[in-house]
């Protein structure tokens, strides 16, 4: 255990802020990588065409897509620190967050299926409903890259705007 540390015997207060600041920058890009980015997985999972010999229920497709929540606001409280230091910092947490957006997001919607599947079915057809899963989240992203670089530079922008606030 370092100094930086509260558990540690050694932890003494950080007399530079940083760490305050850190903090406080996690929680917004928490905040608005989720406001921002989860619409959009709203609006990819029910214009998303299922095909016609499955049905989906639509209540379960709003389920996944608010699963992909906690994921997305995780991801944009990790890039949050690096997106308030120098520009080029900020251009590859940018960079990171609309890669990792999808990315978090898919993830998250086969978690919540595997899940459905399972409580809801015998397990067998869960296979083929991740397979699925992953390829309409894949067209999906796709589909909606551009709108997701518009959320992404909004959130760099709304990270960064309060950072000579916190700063001093």
């Amino acid at each position: 255990m370092g100094p930086a540390n509260p558990w540690s015997p050694n932890w003494r207060p950080d007399p530079t802020g940083r760490r305050l600041v850190a903090i406080r920058s996690s929680r917004r890009g928490a905040f608005w990588a989720a406001l921002l980015l989860w619409p959009l997985v709203l609006i990819a999972v029910l214009t998303t065409q299922v095909p016609p010999e499955l049905f989906v229920d639509p209540r379960a497709m709003v389920l996944v897509a608010a699963i992909s929540w906690p994921g997305l606001a995780i991801l944009g409280a990790a890039l949050a620190p690096t997106a308030i230091g120098t520009k080029t910092d900020a251009f590859v947490a940018a960079v990171a967050l609309g890669i990792g957006a999808p990315v978090a997001a898919i993830t998250s919607a086969l978690i919540a299926v595997a899940i459905i599947f399972v409580i809801s079915t015998t397990g067998e057809a869960t296979g083929a409903a991740l397979g699925l899963t992953i390829r309409l989240g894949v067209l999906g992203a796709m589909r909606f890259a551009p709108l997701v670089a518009i959320a992404v530079a909004a959130w760099l922008v709304v990270v960064r705007s309060r950072r000579i606030l916190l700063t001093g």
